[in-house]
């Protein structure tokens, strides 16, 4: 049995489930050992260049209307891996490859592999992918045994959270900046296990442009910053695009100071693992006096008050 993974979520919960020795052929943007380890089978023909967010959305929108998609399979490379399986996704054509696009390569193949799509649109869709990967590869009881433990840790959250009789916090995740997007699918659902009620979001279904009047008016006691493939670092150089705006230091997060920038990979990444990190992040951005940042995540965000331009 051999795989190949065309998206970054499934091959990190691969690798979380100990299943990596079937895995072979990977996208760009998969997890950094991935990368070490295996071929990159799936291109981008913006990879390696920087573009602001501004010019991404403009470039995809125009590769959407013409009917065309930024991603590409290393024919020849597959060929020579000869995959079994492979796992794709229809969530988003332009975060990463679509089975469509994978069909239309895997088509030239001497054997046809199984495409396996993985689109899930709420958190437990999210964790239901990862059996659906256990299952494919035969190594179903994986699954369990890794869903078992994520299920304890946002347990514990909510545990916490109505110990303490927490009241919701009233938050805005914001998925990309230029446009402002709101955030989608399964990430409300995240805001939710962690204290939090997001009334901008779009639980199950697409994010979507989300006007800046609009989201004065709801005033988020907490904003999360977490661009698409966005680390913080990333995400710093464009805050000038939110706080020269009108309003903004009128907004009640910026009074909490309550602003943070997050690692894209936590949130719209929809790896069962990552996304339980999200959780647990969001639960002490959320209520800071009930929840620390666990350690390992300590690298994945940071406060926008302690920013170069936080008094931009």
């Amino acid at each position: 049995m051999t795989a190949s993974s065309f998206l970054p979520a499934a091959t990190q919960m691969i690798y979380d489930m100990g299943l990596q020795y079937l895995l072979q052929g990977v996208t760009f943007e998969c997890p950094p050992e991935a990368l070490a380890e295996k071929s990159k089978v799936v291109r981008c023909v913006l990879e390696g260049k920087t573009y602001s967010s501004q010019e991404i959305d403009r470039i995809f929108s125009a590769s959407k209307a013409q009917g065309k998609s930024l991603y590409y399979v290393d024919e020849k490379l597959l060929q020579s891996i000869n995959p079994d399986i492979i796992f794709t996704q229809d969530v988003c054509e332009v975060c990463q490859i679509d089975t469509a696009c994978t069909a239309a390569a895997v088509a030239k193949l001497p054997k046809t592999p199984q495409l396996i799509p993985l689109s899930p649109n709420t958190l437990q869709d999210v964790f239901q992918t990862a059996v659906t990967i256990a299952t494919a590869l035969g190594k179903e009881e994986a699954a369990y045994s890794y869903l078992g433990t994520l299920q304890q840790r946002i347990d514990a959250v909510t545990d916490a959270l109505r110990k303490h009789r927490t009241p919701l916090r009233r938050v805005m995740l914001m998925e990309w900046i230029q446009p402002i997007y709101n955030c989608g699918h399964w990430i409300p659902y995240q805001v939710a296990h962690a204290g939090g009620v997001d009334m901008l979001s779009n639980p199950g279904g697409d994010s979507i442009v989300t006007q800046w009047e609009k989201i004065v008016r709801y005033d988020p006691e907490v904003l999360v910053i977490a661009p698409c493939g966005f680390t913080t670092g990333r995400t710093k150089e464009e805050l000038h695009l939110l706080t020269q705006k009108q309003e903004w230091a009128t907004l009640a997060a910026v009074k909490n100071k309550a602003i943070f920038l997050a690692d894209y990979d936590l949130f719209t990444q929809p790896s069962a693992g990552t996304l339980t990190d999200g959780i647990e992040l969001l639960a002490s951005l959320f209520h800071p006096n009930i929840f620390e940042v666990p350690q390992h995540l300590q690298v994945k965000y940071s406060s926008f008050f302690q920013t170069s331009v936080a008094h931009v």
